[in-house]
């Protein structure tokens, strides 16, 4: 997605207004509120509405994903997460637990009841002898790179700005470090997890192997986790940066696209590229990345030959190379993602996402379609190969899943285009899919990726056939379905 002025002022008008039906179940919800208020140490914090705390823990990156809440929740400390999960399973409260709030899906980490805001869980931990760092769940990705940078060392999060750590490390987590080192969840060696009964877990692949597992691509189905220690990797300056190109320059950086997936093999290098359809104009725009302070001869040559509108590209700081895609600065739309994985970007494939891209960018600008995106995301064919410790995303890491990605985003303004914006979402999507399997790619039973599926997606289209096992854990924790009261992906 390209940067976009912020919308946030449409967030914030949204929470100022409320029906009587909406303020009567609010209401019903402050009992609660008030009861944590005084159950909880005096370093946790409840808000109500015409606070500007409040107000900030209610808004998400996308205006569809916002709700009111009857107040909402800093918890200062874990035992304290664990007190407001006892009341509000005892009085049947919905809830939401947000971290970075970047999800698209309406209900997911927003509610009418109260809103746990995990912002005060902002320490980063350090561990040079064990390369570790321990992060809370209140901080975005920039935060935690930028800290590590004082240390020479990162960890495989987010590629853009402004994402939560909760939703990558505890959904899956794909960045220009996965063809080194895997996934996100492949590199987390460790939750803090207060469970749905209020009691405060380290959970390890040999302290709980189940829970480990379930935690790993299986969001908050088991509890609420507060903190994550990550593998942490030597990181040095890398070369790469963001350089853009005008409609007219398509074709050849499709050609160039298809040259560099072809034929480039080194891990420490990554293309990230984008068609964005913007109120009636086409920007394509790559992201070119090498692990190193340099690039080898020869291996975005054929990108940087091509006319550009723009170039930011230099050595830099890993932390100042994910600023080079501000995903964050398109907040206030509504939105919808959706996720196409197949096994190589040829000529053909990138031929046909150029032609989805100008067939739904003029369809829906025809309605409050403001930004239709498709991003282009190849990985190498040993994508999946960085862990043997199995994970509930992705639960088959086979030839079967492809190994790289087609990322739909919608992004559109009134409310009453949500229907169609999610039809015609999911119709573009299942036609690239099936135009994959047509071209011969073994992509037909693919799962989906959670963070960018849209809501009412099936969870077999999503876990496979882990997802009776992943059923009967969540069942085993938390017997009294306490995570049944928050949203999101819910086995």
């Amino acid at each position: 997605m390209i940067f976009l002025p912020g919308l946030i002022f449409a967030v914030i008008s949204g929470l100022n207004g409320l029906s009587a039906a909406t303020e009567l179940q609010r209401a019903d919800y402050t009992t609660t509120c008030q009861q944590i208020a005084a159950a909880v140490s005096s370093a946790s914090k409840v808000y109500y509405s015409g606070s500007f705390t409040y107000i900030k823990d209610n808004e998400h990156w996308a205006s569809s994903s916002s709700q009111l809440s009857a107040c909402s929740f800093e918890p200062a400390n874990a035992q304290d997460v664990g007190i407001a999960l006892e009341l509000l399973g005892k009085n049947q409260t919905p809830f939401a637990v947000r971290s970075g709030g970047h999800t698209a899906n309406s209900g997911f980490s927003s509610t009418p009841g109260v809103q746990i805001a995990l912002f005060q869980f902002s320490e980063i931990v350090y561990d040079a002898d064990a390369q570790t760092a321990t992060i809370g769940m209140g901080l975005i990705w920039d935060n935690v790179y930028s800290e590590l940078d004082k240390y020479g060392v990162t960890v495989v999060g987010a590629k853009t700005t402004g994402v939560g750590v909760g939703g990558t490390v505890l959904g899956g987590g794909y960045t220009y470090l996965s063809n080194q080192y895997g996934l996100s969840v492949d590199n987390a060696v460790a939750f803090e997890l207060v469970m749905p009964n209020g009691t405060v877990a380290s959970i390890t692949s040999s302290s709980n192997p189940d829970l480990f597992y379930g935690l790993r691509g299986g969001f908050n189905n088991f509890g609420i986790v507060t903190t994550v220690t990550m593998k942490t990797y030597t990181q040095s300056q890398v070369w790469g940066g963001r350089i853009s190109y005008a409609k007219a320059q398509w074709d050849a950086v499709n050609t160039a696209i298809a040259n560099f997936v072809l034929k480039v093999t080194d891990p420490k290098a990554c293309v990230y590229s984008t068609t964005d359809y913007v109120s009636g104009a086409v920007v394509i725009m790559s992201i070119l990345f090498y692990d190193a302070p340099t690039y080898p001869d020869g291996i975005f040559d054929e990108l940087l030959e091509i006319p550009h509108l723009e170039k930011d590209i230099s050595t830099r700081a890993y932390s100042n190379l994910i600023q080079t895609l501000p995903g964050n600065a398109s907040s206030g739309l509504r939105a919808m993602f959706h996720w196409v994985p197949i096994e190589q970007f040829t000529l053909p494939i990138l031929e046909m996402v150029k032609n989805q891209t100008l067939y739904y960018g003029e369809l829906l600008s025809e309605s409050s379609g403001f930004l239709i995106s498709y991003d282009l995301i190849p990985f190498l064919p040993s994508l999946y190969s960085h862990s043997d410790t199995p994970s509930a995303f992705p639960s088959s890491r086979d030839s079967g899943q492809g190994y790289s990605f087609i990322e739909v985003y919608y992004g559109w303004t009134n409310a009453s285009d949500d229907d169609v914006m999610l039809r015609l979402g999911a119709e573009s999507a299942a036609f690239m899919k099936q135009f994959a399997v047509d071209a011969g790619q073994n992509v037909a039973n693919a799962l989906i990726y959670p963070n960018c599926a849209p809501p009412g997606t099936a969870l077999e289209d999503i876990y496979g056939d882990a997802l009776s096992n992943l059923h009967s854990i969540r069942s085993a924790v938390d017997p009294g379905n306490v995570m049944g009261l928050t949203g999101g992906w819910r086995f």
